[in-house]
């Protein structure tokens, strides 16, 4: 599908419109390096680069803003890592360019995946996004003996306590009705594969737990890993799938591994306790490139250093997914998304400072309500208690 942009191509530096009206994206396309933001360009169904906003507090390497003419399509590109992800959606949050209150947000880059979930390739739409590192860690040759990993939620004693001490980002949950809909519509594009990544992932089919991980690529709904370490192998998988069944109470599921959509989601999160973002409005994307862990016989260096053959393809599926869903929100609008889609599940931190309860951690540390209207000794009352009852 086409989606008009009203005019040529322009290279505009303008913050604002002619009339001096802040933009108002319909969807906000959300990149983390030059490749993944590249994908959306020069591709038929719209046009990214009709203009060019200079946005301060973006990224040195990528300072722009890219909108269609008529600004219901953007995209940014955040540089990698958590830090540079934080930094320039914060910048995005508090620009006075754009009017994000009615903006859905696709994230939208690349990942590593469980071969028990997924392959090279296969698109994955995640509710949860888990903050795995964030724990005390042991090198793992002087970890106690009891130990599975070097990696101990904090605050706690043993990696299968519940984290006792929380800063508020270890967990996130977007809604999942939304994460439905863009399932729904990313399935009715066309895949990439090439013949290096089938002939990489047959390695997989050695292995019954790793099926996935040998088919074909696929839309998959499950859960991402956040973790500012690039890390590869059996034991690290292990751990984090655990991680992220355990600090969800069991209802995440574990199947990429990222840099950045903790960080990203954060300042979102902060915006939307301003008033500037609907947090209802996100959508986590994830496409294969590599997979977490060595098939049966392969060591995880040489999983690592490899070079996986997933790459070229997973940016491809970036926009072979990617488009169908923001093409489809932008010609619903008025029918179906200009008023948003209501979530049936909690959606937020792990602290509920959006209001609502989450059925993990602590529940919501702010009697229930919105962060905007607790004060501050009830909350450190609340968190006292909790750690107090030693929730597990």
């Amino acid at each position: 599908m086409s989606i008009p942009t009203a005019g040529a191509a322009s290279l505009s530096t303008r913050h604002q419109n002619d009339h001096g009206v802040k933009i108002a994206p319909k969807v906000f396309i959300l990149d983390m390096f030059d490749d993944e933001g590249s994908a959306w360009y020069n591709i038929p169904e719209f046009n990214l680069l009709e203009r060019n906003i200079t946005v301060p507090g973006f990224s040195p390497l990528f300072h722009h803003a890219h909108c269609t003419k008529n600004g219901s399509i953007c995209q940014l590109v955040t540089g990698e890592a958590e830090i540079n992800a934080a930094a320039t959606i914060t910048a995005l949050v508090l620009s006075p360019v754009f009017d994000l209150t009615r903006t859905y947000f696709l994230i939208a880059g690349i990942a590593g995946i469980s071969p028990k979930l997924g392959t090279l390739g296969s698109v994955t739409f995640a509710r949860f996004a888990v903050q795995v590192a964030l724990q005390y860690e042991f090198d793992a040759r002087e970890m106690p003996a009891n130990f599975s990993t070097g990696y101990v939620p904090q605050g706690s004693y043993s990696p299968d306590e519940y984290p006792q001490e929380l800063y508020g980002t270890e967990v996130f949950e977007v809604n999942d009705n939304l994460r439905q809909l863009a399932i729904e519509m990313a399935r009715t594009g066309t895949l990439f594969d090439d013949a290096q990544s089938q002939e990489y992932r047959a390695h997989y089919a050695s292995h019954s737990a790793f099926a996935a991980g040998a088919a074909a690529p696929s839309i998959v709904a499950c859960d991402t890993a956040t973790a500012g370490v690039f890390w590869t192998g059996n034991l690290l998988a292990e751990a984090f799938e655990n991680t992220t069944t355990l600090w969800t109470n069991g209802s995440a599921t574990y199947c990429t591994t990222q840099q950045e959509d903790n960080a990203t989601l954060e300042p979102l999160l902060r915006g939307a306790l301003a008033g500037r973002v609907d947090f209802s409005r996100i959508i986590i994307m994830r496409t294969a490139s590599d997979f977490d862990r060595p098939y049966p016989g392969e060591s995880a260096a040489t999983n690592l250093f490899l070079m996986s053959p997933g790459y070229d393809i997973s940016i491809k599926n970036i926009p072979a997914a990617g488009v169908p869903v923001v093409t489809g929100i932008v010609s619903q609008w008025h029918t179906r998304f200009e008023r948003g889609i209501r979530p049936h599940n909690y959606v937020g931190d792990i602290f509920g400072s959006l209001g609502g309860t989450p059925d993990y951690g602590p529940g919501n540390i702010f009697g229930g309500k919105s962060a905007e209207t607790t004060t501050k000794r009830s909350v450190r009352r609340t968190l006292r208690r909790w750690r107090h009852l030693g929730l597990r």
